[in-house]
């Protein structure tokens, strides 16, 4: 298929993505693949990357690995990166006996969105970034894959879903959990009432999860990163390597840990919204609880957890449980479930998942983020609920921030009469940026 054909019928079925898929159960059927297109064989999605670090790894083998698949451009400010980006890429159509196309690079991501033979972007930057890159993807009229969390801010997220829409565009969010059999396997025997009433949910996002002050002392610039324009909207800070950790090409030495940034409250949220958005989001889909949410928050104090409330009374603890790895424990009048990554399990032997840990894989999301380009529908994590799970996380961040319970409005999205609070639903954007 020509790229002018598949241009024009991206626009003409733009109009069948509505305001999300409204089935509350898994899309995709427990390890099934995706339903295939007709003209999947010769359909071509050429796709570019905005950020490009560590996280960019994983996510070009998995999406290269989908047949009709294109990696043709990446963005980064660190030109190290850049570099690497090729390298990479280059290897991954090598490995596959293809022949790969020119693969182009830029400093500047909008440079990347006025590349017609864009279809679909990868965006893999600091959480700060975003908003304003997929807002402009949508803008761009490309179809998108976000990283999780959404957004840095609430406000943030209530834009953004107002720009998917508004442009007809496709906006799959990483929680890839959701396309894992053992989670899809929990969430579906909740929300059908296998537990009988729920009375409380567990969740474990990790220790000490709030983000903390930035003070990391000042480090020298690396040659060839464009810090100001990293920083973007944020307040001036000093440059540190744990928040953008040293690579090498010759010898080849890649990221050996995370960048930092996502543990400080000035430039991410903490386990709040990194793992907070994983599991989080499994105990909200289990509860159906997508785009609705708790109406009460309160902080940890003493022994007492970080406390959701629900108009059901359902409450939702910030917790460790167990044996203390990262997941989510469903609690019911008649037994529990307990998933995490590789795990599923519950006191209820006719619930279980006959399936080894090993293969609770959540390779299928990459595939149906695809398949949603090409049928032009919702994917099964929709901008709308990847809004939701981040607004849970961050007002979570709030009541820690401001020490005293909160009331919270989950239909309007505000906390009622509290003006302290509503003044941390987004934050005064510098250095000239809008959102």
């Amino acid at each position: 298929m020509k790229k002018s054909s598949f241009s024009r019928r991206k626009f003409l079925g733009a109009s069948i993505l509505s305001t999300a898929g409204l089935s509350l159960l898994p899309q995709l059927g427990f390890g099934s693949q995706p339903a295939q297109s007709p003209s999947q064989s010769f359909e071509t999605i050429r796709l570019g990357f905005i950020g490009v670090g560590r996280q960019s790894g994983g996510l070009i083998n998995n999406l290269m690995k989908v047949p009709g698949v294109e990696v043709i451009a990446g963005a980064d400010v660190y030109a190290i990166k850049r570099e690497r980006f090729i390298l990479r890429v280059k290897k991954n159509y090598t490995d596959q006996g293809r022949t790969a196309p020119e693969i182009k690079v830029y400093e500047d991501y909008k440079e990347l969105l006025a590349n017609p033979d864009v279809d679909a972007v990868v965006i893999a930057s600091p959480d700060h970034w975003h908003a304003m890159m997929a807002i402009n993807a949508c803008k761009a009229k490309k179809d998108i894959y976000l990283e999780k969390p959404l957004t840095f801010t609430i406000k943030e997220g209530q834009d953004l879903v107002k720009a998917v829409r508004a442009n007809g565009v496709v906006l799959s969010v990483g929680s890839m959990q959701r396309s894992a059999p053992n989670f899809q396997q929990a969430a579906a025997m909740v929300q059908k009432g296998k537990l009988g009433k729920i009375s409380q949910v567990l969740v474990h996002v990790g220790e000490n999860p709030h983000p903390k002050p930035y003070d990391l002392p000042a480090q020298p610039i690396p040659a060839g990163l464009n810090w100001k324009t990293w920083l973007g909207p944020l307040p001036e800070l000093a440059f540190n390597d744990e928040l953008n950790p040293a690579i090498t090409l010759s010898p080849e030495q890649n990221e050996k840990v995370w960048g930092a940034w996502r543990w400080y409250k000035e430039t991410g949220g903490g386990l709040m919204t990194d793992w907070g958005a994983h599991m989080i989001d499994i105990a909200q889909w289990g509860l159906s609880m997508d785009r609705n949410g708790p109406v009460e928050v309160i902080p940890a104090s003493g022994d007492k957890p970080l406390t959701y409330r629900y108009a059901d009374g359902v409450e939702m603890l910030i917790t460790t449980f167990d044996e203390g790895r990262q997941g989510v424990k469903f609690i019911g009048e008649k037994g529990w479930i307990k998933v995490s990554r590789g795990q599923y399990e519950t006191s209820i032997p006719e619930l279980g998942l006959e399936k080894k840990p090993e293969n609770f894989s959540f390779t299928q999301h990459y595939p149906d983020f695809i398949e949603s380009i090409r049928r032009r529908k919702d994917p099964i994590v929709p901008v709308e609920i990847g809004h939701s799970t981040c607004t849970i996380c961050t007002i979570g961040n709030i009541a820690h921030e401001l020490g005293r319970p909160l009331k919270w409005d989950p239909i309007a999205q505000v906390f009622p009469g509290d003006a302290a609070a509503n003044a941390k639903l987004h934050y005064e954007y510098k250095n000239g940026y809008t959102l």
